[in-house]
């Protein structure tokens, strides 16, 4: 079996963008590991139609999937010793930036972001707030300069795109491309393989 993808959710908007994320890696038999943090589920009842409850019961029916508590940091993924193939941070908010950057790991999310970074496995970072302030700016670009990928959720205006569900989905796959998890984006994510698209420009 490959080795597990790490899936950390915190507060911040854009818990649809975690949702797809999951969706794509077990849909490709990525194993998943998920993490979520507190105000991440409180978000999530919030944002979604399918509560963070029902989410797990659908993503356990995949053997391929499991699930820690933020405050397990007993938990495998808190080892560099576990095989992990990467970490997505989905959505991200800026004080879980702010903690990784300053090397604070005082939850399993925390952690499993620095054990990524020590063991230089892939860590991918999808950054939820606007306006960003200088030293939102300042700790992403520290991410940037240790190696982390910054995949901003942004609408993919050239492509025929009309829902908050197919741009989180395009995301998603943005996040799959910087984890190496898939070589190239899906034929429908790319710009110009698309009739419709190729039809509107014209």
């Amino acid at each position: 079996m490959e080795n597990p993808v790490i899936v950390g959710v915190t507060g911040a908007s854009g818990s649809i963008l975690a949702s797809k994320t999951v969706d794509a890696l077990l849909e490709l038999n990525i194993p998943t590991i998920l993490v979520a943090s507190n105000p991440a589920r409180m978000v999530w009842q919030i944002e979604m139609s399918e509560s963070f409850g029902e989410s797990l019961e659908r993503w356990r029916e995949n053997s391929g999937f499991s699930h820690y508590a933020i405050g397990d940091l007993q938990a495998p993924i808190a080892s560099g010793t576990f095989p992990g193939r990467g970490m997505v941070i989905v959505p991200g908010s800026m004080a879980t930036v702010s903690a990784i950057v300053n090397g604070i790991s005082d939850n399993l999310i925390r952690r499993s972001a620095d054990v990524c970074l020590k063991e230089r496995r892939p860590l991918v970072i999808v950054p939820r707030e606007s306006p960003l302030n200088g030293i939102h700016l300042s700790n992403l670009a520290a991410l940037d300069s240790f190696g982390t990928s910054i995949v901003t959720a942004d609408p993919p205006y050239y492509l025929p795109i009309k829902t908050l569900e197919d741009s989180a989905s395009f995301t998603a796959q943005r996040v799959l491309l910087a984890l190496n998890v898939i070589e190239e984006l899906p034929e429908q994510f790319r710009y110009g393989d698309n009739e419709s698209q190729q039809d509107r420009i014209k």
